[in-house]
């Protein structure tokens, strides 16, 4: 396939740059597979598509302030870097900019000196893998104190609240990246759908480079994942299993929830508990293991964002029901509006 069949022209002004309030008076578009036909409803609207049994399903994943500035020793050269993977201890993988002033060997300085970090390698995708030093810690409070939340570059306006980059339910740090259909939800509305006897599984999936990382390639089968770390507890897993055994539906919160669970499914659609790297790449004509029901925001024209929602619900559908999204003004990317796909 190639990547201009993933393509779409959407006005600027429909890039949201803040989110509205409160988190669920977002608006959602409901796309049923079956006929293709739209619903405009609103996000508090959710729990009329939800069944009792049905499992939605959750990333806990919590966002660090991964966006550091800093300069690189001996040349003052201002230097920004944004914490993708943490590999161990203290060397983590990064996006640095500009890299050509930072090569294999260069030294770099936060804050007042506080906190340094040493480049010990490149990646194949041009980052580098950097080992931090510091004198006094913790490192989570350094890097809440010198770190930045790494807005996506197409939101120009610092939201007043930075909580609202982070889900309601984000748990475990890790992330560079919100998963952002998850930012829709409020305590309220996630205690009506338990009581209507939703369950909600939780899962885990740190967002990285993939978020960032355009696909450069006209065949799209061409593109290569990045990894990232993903876990499933038993828990979980006994929760997803024992909905599908009963014939209930798997609403995943998310593109990320997806790859998640579609890793870690077998071909019967039995989820394994465990955790790991996945580097899966979803794009049409993939088929489906463990996901019945999907909720996602608007993605980025050409990102394998959109390519996973096209597989899902097929790439002409999609693409329509984006074009009536931009006729009908609807609000873009990580702090816009949601579609719900059944």
């Amino acid at each position: 396939m190639r990547i201009e069949e993933f393509d779409y022209e959407l006005p600027p002004g429909q890039i949201a740059q803040q989110p509205v309030e409160p988190r669920d008076a977002s608006r959602l578009l409901v796309l049923h597979r079956e006929g293709g036909f739209l619903e405009h409803r609103h996000f508090y609207d959710l729990p009329r598509y939800l069944h009792p049994g049905d499992v939605l399903v959750v990333n806990e994943t919590k966002v660090i302030p991964a966006r550091l500035w800093g300069y690189r020793a001996g040349t003052g050269a201002k230097i920004e870097v944004l914490l993708l993977t943490r590999q161990e201890g203290d060397i983590w993988e990064t996006l640095v900019r500009p890299g050509r002033r930072v090569p294999v060997g260069a030294e770099l300085i936060f804050g007042r000196g506080e906190l340094q970090a040493r480049v010990k390698g490149v990646t194949p995708a041009g980052g580098r893998i950097m080992e931090f030093s510091y004198q006094e810690g913790p490192w989570e409070a350094l890097l809440e104190r010198l770190g930045e939340m790494p807005l996506p570059p197409y939101i120009k306006e610092k939201p007043a609240d930075p909580g609202r980059y982070q889900t309601v339910y984000a748990r475990e740090e890790g992330s560079a990246a919100a998963p952002t259909a998850g930012l829709h939800f409020t305590p309220r509305l996630l205690k009506e759908l338990r009581e209507q006897g939703i369950a909600i599984a939780s899962i885990l999936l740190h967002v990285g480079l993939g978020t960032f990382r355009p696909v450069k390639v006209e065949n799209i089968r061409e593109h290569t994942m990045h990894a990232e770390y993903y876990a499933v507890t038993p828990a979980a897993a006994a929760a997803i299993n024992a909905a599908r055994t009963r014939g209930d539906r798997i609403v995943a919160v998310g593109t990320t929830v997806v790859r998640t669970l579609e890793t870690v499914a077998t071909a019967d659609g039995v989820i394994h508990a465990g955790s790991g790297w996945t580097d899966i790449f979803i794009y049409p004509g993939y088929r489906f293991k463990a996901v019945d029901c999907l909720i996602t925001n608007f993605h980025l024209p050409r990102s394998t964002l959109l390519m996973l929602v096209s597989a899902f619900a097929g790439r002409e559908k999609i693409l329509d029901a984006y074009r009536v999204a931009v006729r009908e003004g609807y609000r873009f990317y990580s702090f816009g509006d949601a579609m719900l796909i059944l």
